[in-house]
């Protein structure tokens, strides 16, 4: 299989390189010293430089303003962003914008998309269902009220819920025999809608997002069949990409480091056991970055496979929650005391590193989805 990437998806990642080459990962107190979040929002200055390269419309069509690209040209910008810990919403951004775009009516994408890629309009999804532990289709309700769809229930840690102008939430539809899910998209000052603070792992903002009766207008909401999959499949790909991007970062840290640090009169990089952890640990990478690309490219071209796109998506996600796992956890045992020094960065990339495995499910659920896709869809 060939991965070579187009030169429109590398100039992306060349552009994305450009505007976070100034991003200092501690530009914000440390979570280990902070009670509460980080900080009240996202990192504005950094939107506006993504926005002014045209970084959040690299996956809306030109009659949008944006550059057409796929979620592999997504990804390589992700990628970037992670290693850098970029306090940004470009994930849930992009992805909700390529979700009305594609499952949308053209009334919905001609309203929000233009602004959407300037930076103007803020989106984000509610992803992580009630817990975290089931599924997000069926933490919210939606019924069919004349000309609007009321929505009751609650979704857990929805990402820069308090920046968001919008917030795109799955709901089940009441009635239904079959399982089906819409999108609506709901702002965040509508009548009942209410939002309570949570904080990640990694310090940022996240919020209780809480449903009682919010009527939504019936041109806010996406009913096509599949669209709900589509946009989880492509969060899911892009945390995935996430997780590469700061497993790379941190295991070239370590690499530094260990070249630097020296005992009994030699870099500690030169013996073996440092060497064979390390030597794990980018093993560990390739594979995410095998897998990140193969359910990127089958979500970019729809192309058929062995499995369903969820079977790749699956695979991609249990090698980005285990790898970076094992990877900041090998960082911190070599570098020893040193890599708990908060005046240093790595304990902050083992907090994104653990929220990272956790989003959207940790490896255990994506190993169980597996299994019944393979029981369904046997091999050979």
């Amino acid at each position: 299989m060939d991965f070579t990437f187009t030169e429109e998806q590398l100039a992306a990642a060349e552009a994305a390189r450009g505007v976070f080459a100034g991003v200092a990962p501690d530009a914000v107190p440390s979570p280990a010293l902070t009670t509460g979040a980080v900080a009240e929002g996202l990192d504005r200055e950094l939107w506006s430089r993504l926005a002014a390269a045209d970084l959040l419309s690299l996956l809306l069509d030109e009659v949008h303003g944006g550059a057409g690209l796929d979620a592999i040209a997504l990804c390589l910008v992700l990628r970037e962003s992670a290693g850098v810990l970029a306090r940004v919403p470009l994930l849930e951004h992009s992805a909700a914008a390529a979700a009305v775009q594609t499952h949308g009516g053209t009334e919905l994408a001609g309203r929000l998309l233009g602004r959407t890629g300037r930076g103007e309009l803020v989106l984000t999804v509610a992803a992580n269902g009630r817990t975290g532990h089931d599924p997000a289709e069926s933490a919210v309700t939606a019924r069919r009220e004349g000309p609007a769809w009321v929505l009751d229930g609650v979704q857990t840690a929805v990402p820069w819920a308090y920046d968001a102008d919008l917030v795109v939430v799955p709901a089940h539809v009441e009635g239904t025999a079959a399982d089906r899910t819409v999108l609506a998209l709901v702002p965040r000052d509508r009548d009942g809608v209410e939002l309570a603070e949570q904080v990640s792992t990694s310090g940022e903002r996240l919020a209780e997002l809480r449903l009682a009766s919010a009527r939504i207008d019936a041109v806010d909401v996406i009913e096509a069949d599949g669209a709900w999959e589509w946009l989880h499949a492509l969060l899911t790909i892009g945390t995935c990409a996430l997780a590469l991007g700061l497993g790379e970062r941190v295991l070239r840290m370590t690499s530094e480091y260990t070249g630097r640090r020296e005992q009994f009169g030699y870099p500690i990089a030169t013996f073996q056991a440092v060497a064979v952890q390390t030597a794990d640990r980018y093993i560990d990478l390739r594979a995410m970055e095998a897998t990140l690309w193969q359910a990127a490219w089958r979500i970019s071209s729809g192309a058929p496979g062995a499995l369903p796109l969820a079977g790749d998506v699956a695979v991609a996600k249990i090698w980005a929650a285990e790898g970076v796992r094992r990877v900041v956890q090998t960082a911190q045992h070599l570098h020893g005391g040193f890599g708990a020094d908060t005046d240093y960065s790595l304990h902050r990339y083992h907090a994104w590193a653990k929220h990272l495995e956790l989003a959207l499910g940790p490896a255990a659920a994506y190993e169980e989805r597996l299994g019944d896709l393979l029981a369904v869809h046997p091999l050979g």
